[in-house]
């Protein structure tokens, strides 16, 4: 990590930002500086390559054909992948988690090989999964409910190497059946919340940040407006 400021990779912000999720970026670099940490969000397009060098990652969610790209883009340049596999932290919203596993279905029944960060399949549920989510957490370290909106149509079966990120109170989650929301695998977390996502849910910002730091923990901000949020999204 770089001693002076903290590197937040947006990755494909170009075609994996439908819903807004390149907010989370901006949530980690924010949290950073409030607790006096210099920290840059590095913007990574279609037109540069991926690079294994920073410090935290996130990628956002898209329709079938930004998926492609993505994924494609992943493929030829795998910065990411050798990332995570030194233990970086990598956050992955909704299509990112289709992008990360094995295969994902397109809506059209097309099956598209994935990166392999995630021991995932992805096939199109018969309904769209549309609305708020609320979920426990089960991956140890976080313990306040998380919360997001969902909007997507795959149905994300979790194969040995990965583990869910939290059960589902309310909503779908992963669709198939098994109510889990999410994915975990070694330093990648996947779900399908948006919001964004660490907006509505600080403390997985913080584990996430944590973890980019190399320390067991961080120390609470004091944000009335951010528990009001929080309040108000699980009461929706």
């Amino acid at each position: 990590m770089s001693e002076s400021t903290v590197r937040i990779g947006l990755v494909l912000p170009d075609v994996m930002g439908t819903y807004g999720d390149g907010g989370n970026a901006l949530v980690l670099r924010q949290r950073l500086r409030m607790r006096g940490h210099d920290a840059e969000v590095i913007e990574i397009s279609l037109s540069d390559p991926v690079p294994d060098s920073l410090d935290i990652y996130t990628l956002g969610g898209a329709e079938d054909s930004a998926q492609r790209l993505a994924t494609r883009h992943l493929q030829r340049f795998p910065g990411l992948q050798q990332a995570a596999g030194r233990g970086v932290p990598v956050l992955a919203i909704c299509a990112a988690i289709q992008v990360l596993g094995h295969w994902y279905e397109t809506s059209t029944g097309e099956r598209v090989d994935g990166v392999g960060l995630f021991d995932v399949t992805t096939s199109p549920r018969a309904e769209r999964a549309i609305g708020e989510v609320a979920t426990a957490p089960i991956l140890p370290g976080l313990s306040k409910p998380l919360t997001g909106f969902e909007n997507h149509r795959g149905g994300t079966k979790l194969g040995g190497g990965a583990t869910g990120l939290a059960r589902v109170t309310r909503g779908i989650g992963n669709g198939v059946g098994d109510g889990l929301e999410g994915v975990v695998q070694g330093s990648v977390i996947g779900t399908y919340m948006h919001g964004p996502a660490l907006a509505r849910n600080p403390e997985l910002a913080d584990y996430l940040l944590a973890r980019a730091l190399g320390v067991d923990s961080l120390p609470p901000l004091d944000l009335p407006e951010v528990e009001q949020l929080r309040r108000e999204r699980l009461r929706a």
